[in-house]
C-alpha cells in the first residue's frame, strides 16, 4: 500500500480569514488587505479627489481595522462594516482639515408655491442620458461641493440608505436627503454644460470643415 499524504488546505475563505486576524495571525490580515483595499481606496478617492490623501486615508483605515477586527461580530457583512469604518476615518479627516463644506444643518428648501417642504426631496430625479459618457460624470461628481459630494456618493454610489448616512454625518435623514436633491440637481446642471460645450464645439468643428472644403 501507498503512504498516505495529508491533504493540503484549501485557500482561504474570508469568514477564516476574519477568525484567524482577529486571534493576531498576521498573514490572515494581509489576505483581508489584499482582499478590500482597492474598494477601500476607491471609496476614499470618491470622497475626497486627491490620490495621495485617498492612499493615506486607505491606510488609516486598514490601521484602524487592524485595531478594531475584534469588535467585528458579522450582524452584517464584513465589506460593509469596513465600508463604514473607512467613511467615518475620512469624515473625521476632513473635520480635523476643516475643508470648505456645504452645512449639513442646512434646512429643506421650501415649495415655491405652497410654501411647504418639497415634496420630491431625495426622489431619484437625476435622469441622465445615455449620451453621457463615465468620463463627463466622473468630472462632474468631482466638481460638486464637498459636502454635496460625499452624501451623493454614500447615497448614490456606495448604496447606504438616509438613516445610516444621517448617523454617519452627524445630521438628520432630513437634510442628508436635502443635500443628495441638491447634489443630483446640481450634477444635472454640470452634465448639461458638458453637453451644451460638446455640441458647441461640434458646430465649430463642422464650420470648420465647411470652410476649408469651400
Amino acid at each position: 500500500m501507498g503512504q498516505i499524504r495529508p491533504t493540503e488546505p484549501g485557500p482561504l475563505t474570508e469568514a477564516e480569514a476574519i477568525r484567524s486576524a482577529q486571534k493576531g495571525d498576521a498573514a490572515a490580515f494581509e489576505f483581508l488587505y489584499q482582499l478590500h483595499s482597492r474598494r477601500v481606496y476607491a471609496l476614499c478617492l470618491r470622497m475626497v479627489s486627491n490620490p495621495p490623501d485617498a492612499e493615506d486615508l486607505a491606510q488609516e483605515a486598514f490601521l484602524q481595522l487592524f485595531r478594531k477586527i475584534g469588535t467585528f461580530r458579522g450582524e452584517s457583512a464584513f465589506s460593509t462594516w469596513l465600508h463604514r469604518m473607512t467613511v467615518n476615518v475620512v469624515l473625521m479627516r476632513l473635520r480635523k482639515k476643516s475643508l470648505p463644506a456645504i452645512s449639513l444643518e442646512e434646512t429643506t428648501e421650501p415649495d415655491e408655491e405652497t410654501g411647504g417642504p418639497r415634496k420630491d426631496v431625495g426622489a431619484a430625479d437625476l435622469r441622465l442620458s445615455g449620451a453621457v459618457d463615465r468620463v463627463n460624470l466622473e468630472r462632474s461628481i468631482e466638481r460638486l461641493p464637498p459636502g454635496y459630494k460625499t452624501v451623493f456618493v454614500l447615497h448614490d454610489v456606495q448604496g447606504y440608505e438616509h438613516n445610516e448616512i444621517a448617523e454617519m454625518m452627524g445630521c438628520s435623514v432630513g437634510n442628508s436627503k436635502s443635500q443628495l436633491h441638491k447634489a443630483r440637481t446640481r450634477l444635472r446642471e454640470l452634465l448639461q454644460e458638458k453637453q451644451r460645450e460638446h455640441a458647441r464645439q461640434e458646430r465649430h468643428a463642422a464650420k470648420t470643415q465647411t470652410a476649408q472644403n469651400d
